[in-house]
């Protein structure tokens, strides 16, 4: 997955176009849920067994995964992302990582 959970990402599209946010959850289906974007408010019935309060809560809600971008910390700006492979050192085998596919420098080190 080119996102991970903890990625500092950039909405692209939609009403929340612009909002920043770490990525909680990954889901399989395609989906993100990040912190403080995609915000609804939800109807719960209060449940006795689980000790929930009945009410409207705020709760975020996830968002395809193709209306975010990761942040590169060197412009500040969504960026695209791929896959390389680093050669391998001594007895490490080669690993693979991301890139930013703008200035070509890895994101997971």
């Amino acid at each position: 997955m080119k996102i991970r959970k903890g990625d500092m990402v950039v909405v692209t599209t939609g009403r929340e176009k612009g909002k920043r946010g770490a990525v909680l959850r990954v889901y399989e289906a395609g989906k993100v849920l990040v912190e403080g974007v995609n915000r609804v408010k939800k109807h719960q019935r209060p449940n006795p067994m689980k000790q929930q309060q009945g009410g409207i809560i705020d709760k975020e809600m996830p968002l395809h995964i193709s209306n975010v971008m990761l942040v590169n910390p060197a412009t500040g700006k969504g960026d695209r992302v791929g896959f390389k492979f680093l050669e391998a050192q001594g007895a490490n085998p080669a690993r693979k990582v991301r890139f930013f596919k703008s200035n070509g420098e890895v994101v997971d080190v």
